[in-house]
């Protein structure tokens, strides 16, 4: 299959990458970053998805398009960081779409990044992709990035919107953060630690994307594990995995002051399960925490 990955030099798009590469798929790469190093044979076009429409070329002969672009979420929340967010996700996902419908020949599925930010916080709710938008500003985000993509049906297209949670990867994102105040014993809950993470092993996500790409499936799904836990159980089992105390709570005056209203993120909860992606058949590797932490950690 011809894969043409928007976002390709993040975290998530480097992980697919090489996954696929070592599936033998043939994959495009759009990124920013006009220097960014590729693994061998994969075929790289400079896109913003803040600046205009991808390169034709890029798309032209793709199966399938995986757009994983935008600006980052975790910042100070100013608004002109708003606006890039905004832009890059709403303005970059429409200049996708307007892209593809000017191909004669489209991909048969563009699946496109949101996250479980889409509910909002939530409390003890269970979420599935069935439930609606939460209120603020990251579900505003979530909302308007979905209806953008949600537009290519209208070209023939069958697409997905994978609601992905906190990916964990030692490489970035959270669980990087995260471990050089654990590793020396400096870690603890946020807040009061009651709040539910939606997380999911970088591994089990490549392969939920390689699954739902293969498999006639469309629409939301929460590209996450099926056994959410609290954030004092997250840091629980991190402590012990890493064989060190979790003693420091950082509470969330502490967390405000830090972030500003970013510190939502990390406030929010979410108590999503992977509905969709069970009923049509994924088995996840690593659903329960310990396990996943234990083989990242290794």
């Amino acid at each position: 299959m011809k894969i043409a990955i928007t976002g390709a030099s993040g975290l998530i798009g480097r992980k697919l990458l090489k996954t696929f590469a070592a599936e033998g798929h043939t994959l495009y790469a759009l990124s920013r970053h006009a220097g960014t190093n590729m693994p061998a044979g994969v075929r790289l076009a400079v896109w913003d998805a803040g600046q205009g429409e991808p390169p034709e070329e890029a798309l032209r002969e793709a199966d399938a398009v995986i757009h994983l672009a935008g600006e980052s979420v975790a910042q100070r929340w100013t608004a002109d960081a708003r606006q890039r967010i905004l832009e890059s996700r709403q303005g970059g996902t429409r200049s996708l779409v307007r892209a593809l419908a000017k191909l004669g020949r489209r991909p048969e599925v563009l699946i496109c990044a949101s996250a479980v930010g889409y509910y909002g916080s939530r409390g003890d709710e269970t979420l599935t992709e069935s439930c609606g938008p939460g209120i603020g500003f990251l579900p505003n985000i979530c909302v308007a990035w979905e209806r953008e993509a949600q537009a290519a049906e209208a070209l023939g297209m069958r697409v997905v919107r994978m609601r992905i949670g906190v990916a964990l990867d030692t490489r970035g994102g959270a669980l990087k953060s995260m471990l050089g105040s654990f590793r020396i014993g400096a870690g603890g809950r946020l807040g009061d630690g009651r709040q539910w993470m939606s997380w999911i092993h970088m591994d089990d996500l490549a392969a939920l994307i390689g699954f739902v790409l293969a498999n006639r499936i469309a629409g939301p799904v929460n590209a996450v594990a099926p056994q959410p836990v609290t954030n004092a159980e997250f840091t629980r089992e991190l402590g012990r995995v890493l064989h060190r105390p979790t003693v420091f709570p950082v509470p969330r005056l502490v967390l405000r002051l830090l972030l500003g209203e970013m510190s939502e993120i990390l406030l929010a909860s979410q108590r999503a399960i992977p509905q969709a992606a069970q009923a049509a058949g994924f088995e996840f590797q690593f659903p329960e925490l310990g396990a996943a932490l234990a083989n990242l950690l290794k």
